[in-house]
């Protein structure tokens, strides 16, 4: 490998949750629906609410409900509790094929990890309630106050974790969907593969090292 053009074999694999494993929109957009309505705020169309997906839910109280910091973290306590009342089954519409990908990437001996903007709590239920949370060494996520959020600070604490079970980040790879997960990725110098399949639009693969269409090319850039 060089740093100009990473390439497998990958010691370690670094996964996003939402829009790369699984398709969580549905059950966000429904539990952001009824925080704005708990706000007295206006509900957006589906279609508009699909920003929220990806990024911190902090940044999008803020940046897409423009709301002040204050409502932003009043919002945030709504939305955590709908998430933290309510089953993982809504966040774990799986894209097809993803669970089998992971799962034989586990039995390659490839150490995998999560890094996702997505709470920690809510990650690992939903992990758990797949039946593949014991196939990450890591699972990393946002914690419950928003202080970890920005997906480079994310992946800096995955990485933090998996060399302190000293997992080998010599050649290292993260797949994801949105442009964050590039430019957080890149502040540590992690590449990335994204998958066409998620909620980012094809302007974000910018800085991406491949772009794949099917679990079937993501299988072969990883294998």
């Amino acid at each position: 490998m060089t740093e100009q053009n990473p390439s497998k074999p990958w010691s370690c694999i670094l996964f996003d949750l939402d829009g790369t494993i699984t398709d969580s929109a549905p059950g966000i957009i429904g539990r952001l629906s009824r925080t704005l309505q708990a706000m007295g705020r206006p509900v957006p169309l589906p279609a508009e609410l699909v920003a929220f997906v990806g990024p911190p839910i902090l940044d999008g109280f803020r940046d897409v409900a423009s709301m002040t910091e204050a409502e932003a973290r009043e919002a945030l306590v709504v939305y955590r509790g709908l998430a933290a009342s309510e089953g993982p089954q809504d966040d774990a519409r799986v894209y097809p094929g993803m669970i089998d990908l992971v799962r034989t990437l586990h039995a390659a001996g490839i150490p995998l990890a999560i890094a996702t903007s997505k709470s920690e709590t809510q990650a690992l239920r939903i992990l758990e309630h797949l039946e593949v949370a014991d196939c990450f060494e890591v699972i990393c996520g946002s914690s419950e106050d928003e202080t970890r959020s920005a997906k480079a600070d994310v992946v800096e604490e995955a990485l933090r974790r998996l060399r302190a079970q000293s997992v080998d980040l010599a050649n290292i790879v993260m797949v994801g969907d949105r442009e964050h997960d590039i430019i957080g990725a890149a502040a540590h110098g992690v590449p990335v593969i994204m998958v066409e399949w998620g909620y980012g639009s094809p302007a974000e693969a910018v800085g991406a090292i491949a772009v794949v269409h099917s679990v079937d090319q993501l299988s072969s850039a990883l294998l």
